[in-house]
């Protein structure tokens, strides 16, 4: 299915790449996204298998009237084909080629305590210089790791916690 989303992703931002609208586009389509995900009556009715794509497609279509034309005919044709309920991955898709596209890396920070300012943006600087891309941190706290920190880039994990390396060693010492 993730396949999917990103044929769809990687259209519209080819289509709004082409085109110049790519910020447009996913202003637009980020704010419906967004709505969306505050409407539970919206995605019941995306997700009924009972009623008809073209009715999805039309009533997506009267809910994004003002939106990019890009953004209404990609919300139509996931509608008309069978993926309405699907919009919101396939936006988070449409936004990984916009970031590669912009060099930019999303990276969720987890650590034992409250980092400074000071403390992130240190770590966000050595992330930037290996990386060579811009990075947009978000912050959490765990306090059962203990200590240390996990990095989280979409697929990629690094974790460098110190509960993360109990684990490891108390696997390795069940293995032996």
């Amino acid at each position: 299915m993730a396949a999917a989303h990103r044929i769809y992703a990687r259209a519209l931002f080819e289509a709004a790449e082409s085109a110049g609208r790519v910020d447009a586009v996913d202003g637009d389509l980020g704010a419906f996204v967004e709505a969306l995900g505050e409407s539970a009556e919206l995605q019941a009715f995306l997700g009924n298998p009972q009623v008809e794509p073209a009715a999805k497609a039309g009533v997506l279509g009267e809910l994004t009237t003002g939106a990019d034309d890009l953004v209404r005919n990609t919300l139509r044709l996931l509608a008309e084909k069978g993926r309405a309920s699907e919009i919101a991955p396939t936006y988070a898709e449409f936004r990984v080629f916009v970031d590669r596209a912009r060099r930019r890396v999303a990276v969720e920070l987890t650590t034992a305590h409250e980092l400074t300012d000071d403390e992130a943006r240190a770590i966000v600087s050595k992330i930037e210089q290996a990386s060579g891309r811009t990075v947009e941190a978000t912050r959490s706290v765990d306090p059962d790791l203990i200590g240390g920190m996990i990095l989280q880039a979409g697929s990629l994990r690094v974790d460098a916690s110190v509960r993360g390396r109990l684990e490891r060693l108390r696997r390795e010492l069940v293995t032996r």
